[in-house]
Formats: C-alpha cells, structure tokens, sequence
C-alpha cells in the first residue's frame, strides 16, 4: 500500500501542497486531475523523492519514502517517474535508450525485454533510429518504454500521452493500462485528459489550490461532482437553477448530454452556435440567467428551443 501524508510542502516560499492525505492499495491506478498549477506535478514529485516534504510521512509498504535530504540521487529505486521532458539521449538509438538501464550480464534476454517494450508503445520499427530524429509523440512513447522497462513496483506519470496524436493514442492507451494492470504495478497518473480518468482509473483525486478537493471512483466523480470546479474538468457543463427543471433544489450540475429538445417545458434557450462533433452538434445558446450547452441535432441561428432532463435526477 502507498500512504500519503503531505501537512505542507512550500516552494519559493510559496504553499503548493496542503492537508494531502490518502492511501491507495497495490496494483491501484489513480489518477490526480485538476487545473494546471493546481500541484499535481509537485506531488508526483515528492512520492518521487524528488523534493522533501516539508511537513509529512510518505510510505510504500513499510518503507519510508525519503527526498534529496537522505539520498546523493533523489527517487526511489522500486519507482520510476515519467516527467513531461522525457529525458531521453538524443544521441543514442531508441533501442539503447530503452535498454539503458538493463542489465547486460544477459544480452539476449535484454534484447527480448527491449523488443516487447516497443512492440507495446508501436515503436519496434524505430529500434535502430536515433532519438533526436523522432518527433515529439516518438519521443513520449520511447519514454514510457523506459520507465517501464525496469518494471517498477510504482509509476508516476505526468501527462504521459500529452505529445501524442489522436490516431494512437486511444490504442496505445488501452495497451498500457492493461500491462500495468497485468503486472500489478501501482500507477499515478497526472492528466488533464478525461479519457485517462474515466477509461482506466480505479481511483480520482481532485485537486485545487494545493488541496484535495474530492477523491472517489472515477464513476462517483464523474456523475455526482460536489462542485462546477470538478464537473468542468470532463468538459463543457452547466450550472442550472431547480426552477428551470422542475426540481426543488437550487442549483444542479449538468453536462450537455443530459439535456434534450422537448416541445414544452420552463427552460426556454435561443441558439448562438452550433459546434459539429461528428455524432452530434454542441449547442451553445442563452437563457435568463446566462450560456447554457447542451448536445442535439443542428439548430437553427437564433432558433428557441425547450430543453429539459433525459431523466430526472436525485
């Protein structure tokens, strides 16, 4: 088990970290979503042992994880971190950059260990290919072949499909997931990507201003956010008074797909655009009380329309 507990941790003198308390059982994949500068990058950084931590104990298992205080080479041995500037030697070829780490008392077995890894990052057929000649999606991938090369009991990522295109990231995606889950690495991930949490995750934090805001499931956090601040972070939302849906509480927090055109209701909304998404048009339009969105066939410009629920809520 991880354990985790950050009273403060300060930089430039300036609080980053705040009140971070939470534990998660081995093989977990959680993952820290937030804005940016919201401290997820530092807080990788400490379960790293990359910067001390001010006030506070951090533990994989039984032993303590301890900053550049106790150690001439910061981090952890049975960790690896994927930073956002993957660190890899632009002279060497992606093969020797994956392998650098392993062991070479056993050639065969190295190279074995190194060609499973680019055959998961879909890198093989830039084995013999220099680093500085790869663009930056390369890159990333060659990155994470590294860091898992050694198979570390824990993982840190930050942002790690940040750099790579659409056409392969949802496969290269499911691929890592599933050899992390496979291997029971214990994994956290830093992401502003929806798609890492709400596909992979087994566990969310939410973070804001250096503190934990909510922490659930990725299914409890997605449909009952506490707040606008964590629905925002999936995408677009709406903040809607009970009135407007024949509800009694004040306000709710609803996404665009949980609302749809009816021929009457109290929510009357003109169109001001419509955005195209392959399946369906993202509707931005106003009502009484400011910009609503919600998800529909085309509409007219200027068009009113009545919107209520898909179906009622709690």
């Amino acid at each position: 088990m991880l354990k985790i507990k950050i009273n403060e941790f300060s930089y430039l003198n300036k609080k980053n970290l705040e009140f971070i308390d939470f534990s998660i059982d081995e093989g977990t994949n959680l993952a820290l979503i937030g804005e940016s500068g919201c401290g997820k990058s530092t807080l990788l950084k400490i379960i790293y042992g990359l910067f001390d931590c001010d006030e506070g104990e951090l533990y994989w298992k039984k032993s303590k994880i301890l900053g550049p205080k106790f150690h001439l080479v910061p981090g952890m041995p049975y960790m690896k971190y994927l930073a956002q500037d993957f660190d890899l030697m632009p002279f060497i070829t992606v093969g020797e950059n994956v392998g650098k780490f392993l062991s070479n008392f056993f050639p065969d077995e190295k190279q074995q260990r190194i060609d499973e890894l680019l055959a998961l990052v879909e890198m093989t057929e830039y084995k013999n290919v220099k680093a500085k000649l790869l663009s930056g999606g390369q890159m990333q991938r060659v990155a994470i072949a590294r860091v898992l090369a050694q198979e570390p009991e824990v993982l840190l990522l930050d942002e790690p499909f940040s750099h790579i295109d659409n056409f392969r990231k949802n496969s290269l995606r499911r691929k890592i997931f599933k050899y992390l889950k496979e291997k029971k690495i214990t994994t956290i991930i830093a992401t502003h990507d929806s798609n890492d949490v709400l596909s992979f995750s087994d566990e969310v934090i939410v973070l804001k201003d250096g503190k934990i805001l909510e922490k659930g499931t990725s299914f409890e956090i997605y449909n009952v956010p506490k707040n606008f601040y964590t629905a925002s972070l999936f995408g677009d939302v709406n903040e809607i008074a009970g009135k407007y849906l024949g509800l009694n509480k004040e306000k709710y927090i609803i996404y665009p797909n949980q609302l749809q055109v009816v021929e009457n209701s109290p929510l009357l909304v003109k169109v001001l655009n419509c955005y195209y998404k392959g399946s369906y048009y993202l509707v931005e339009a106003e009502f009484d009380e400011g910009i609503i969105y919600f998800e529909s066939e085309e509409l007219m410009m200027n068009q009113k329309v009545y919107l209520t629920l898909k179906k009622l809520l709690n």
